[in-house]
C-alpha cells in the first residue's frame, strides 16, 4: 500500500510537472506567433516603403532622361542654327547675338510708297512675338517671289545647245523619212510595172495554154482589185467544154489539177527558167489529158531542164534520163539510172 501510494503520489507529481511544462510551452509558442505576427507586419512595410522608393527612383530617373533628351535638343538645335548663320548669312553665332541679339532694338522697315511721319521712332525695342509675326510675313512674301536660281544661265546654256542638237536630230530625221518614203515610192513603182507586166505576160500564156489542156473549153486569169496592182489578188477563171461553171472548187480534182498545170505551164512559159521541178503533177489525169500535158512538157524540153518526179510510164517515155530507187534483197536501197537517148549531152 505504501508502495502504491509512492508510485501515486510520484506520477501527481510527474503529472503537475508536465503540466507546467505544456503551460511554459504554450506561453512561450503565443509569445513566438506574436512575434512573428509583428515581424511579417514590419516586413510588409518595408516592402511598401521599398516600392514606393523604387516608383520615386523610376520617376526621378524618367524626368532625368527627359531632361538629357531635352538638353540634347537643344543643343543640337543651337548647333544647327550656328551652321545656318554661317552658311545662310556668312556671320559667326557670336558677331550675329551681339549685333542682332535681343538686348539690340529692332529697326521700323516702311514701305517705298508709304508715307512715314518724321516724328515716328526709326528703331523699337524687341518683342519676340512681333518679331515672329514679322518673320512668318517676310516668309509668305519671299514664297510667292519663287525659288531664284543660281544656275539659271547655265542651265539655259545647256538646254539651248540640247535643243539645237534635238532640232538637227529631227531635220535628219525629216529628210531620212523624206529619203525613205521616196525609196519606198520607186520600190512600189518598180513591183508595181514588174507584176503587172508578169501578170499580162502570165495571162495571155495561160490563155494558150489552157484551151490546149482542155479543148474546147475557156480560161483567162483576173484581178480581184485592178486599180490596185500592189494589194490585187489573182483569181483563175476556168470553164472546160460543156460546162458553164467557171469556180475551181466545183470542177472535179482531175480538172482542178489539170487548171493548176495550165497555170503552172503558163508562168514556166511567160518567165522561162534553166529549171523546172515537178512532184507527180499528172498523178490524177487520165490518158487523154496525160497526153496534151506531155506534148506541153516536150515543148518546155526545147528551152528548159525538167526534173519530173512521176509513175507514169508516158511519162517515162519522154524523159532523156530515169532515176529509181529501188531495194536489194539486203533491204538496202539503191539509186539505179538509165540513159534514154544517147545524143542527150551530160
Amino acid at each position: 500500500a505504501l508502495l502504491a501510494a509512492a508510485v501515486r503520489e510520484g506520477a501527481n507529481r510527474s503529472l503537475a510537472v508536465l503540466e507546467d511544462s505544456l503551460r511554459l510551452a504554450a506561453s512561450e509558442r503565443e509569445a513566438a506567433g506574436a512575434a512573428r505576427t509583428a515581424r511579417e507586419e514590419m516586413l510588409q512595410r518595408v516592402r511598401a516603403d521599398v516600392e514606393t522608393r523604387a516608383r520615386e527612383l523610376a520617376e526621378l530617373t524618367d524626368v532625368a532622361h527627359r531632361d538629357e533628351v531635352a538638353r540634347a535638343q537643344q543643343l543640337l538645335r543651337i548647333e544647327q542654327l550656328e551652321t545656318r548663320a554661317i552658311d545662310d548669312l556668312g556671320l559667326d553665332p557670336t558677331v550675329l547675338l551681339e549685333e542682332f541679339g535681343p538686348h539690340r532694338p529692332v529697326p521700323v522697315v516702311h514701305l517705298p510708297d508709304a508715307d512715314v511721319d518724321p516724328e515716328a521712332p526709326t528703331e523699337v525695342p524687341y518683342v519676340r512675338e512681333q518679331q515672329e509675326k514679322r518673320l512668318r510675313s517676310a516668309e509668305r512674301a519671299l514664297s510667292l517671289l519663287g525659288r531664284v536660281n543660281p544656275l539659271a544661265l547655265e542651265e539655259f546654256a545647256a538646254l539651248e545647245e540640247r535643243h539645237k542638237f534635238l532640232v538637227d536630230q529631227l531635220a535628219d530625221l525629216k529628210k531620212t523619212r523624206t529619203d525613205l518614203l521616196e525609196i519606198v515610192r520607186e520600190i512600189d513603182e518598180r513591183v508595181e510595172q514588174v507584176f503587172a507586166d508578169a501578170y499580162r505576160d502570165t495571162a495571155a500564156a495561160f490563155d494558150g495554154v489552157f484551151p490546149r489542156l482542155f479543148p474546147g473549153g475557156e480560161g483567162r486569169l483576173v484581178l480581184t482589185d485592178p486599180d490596185n496592182m500592189l494589194t490585187t489578188g489573182v483569181e483563175v477563171e476556168a470553164r472546160p467544154a460543156g460546162k458553164k461553171i467557171k469556180r475551181l472548187s466545183l470542177l472535179s480534182g482531175g480538172e482542178r489539177s489539170l487548171t493548176a498545170v495550165a497555170l503552172l505551164v503558163a508562168i514556166f512559159k511567160a518567165r522561162p527558167s534553166p529549171f523546172y521541178v515537178m512532184d507527180e503533177v499528172e498523178a490524177a489525169l487520165d490518158d487523154a489529158n496525160l497526153g496534151r500535158l506531155l506534148e506541153l512538157f516536150k515543148e518546155l524540153q526545147e528551152d528548159s531542164q525538167l526534173i519530173v518526179v512521176t509513175h507514169q510510164k508516158r511519162t517515162m517515155e519522154i524523159a532523156d534520163a530515169l532515176y529509181g530507187v529501188t531495194m536489194r534483197g539486203d533491204g538496202v536501197t539503191t539509186v539505179i539510172s538509165q540513159r534514154m537517148r544517147e545524143d542527150v549531152s551530160a
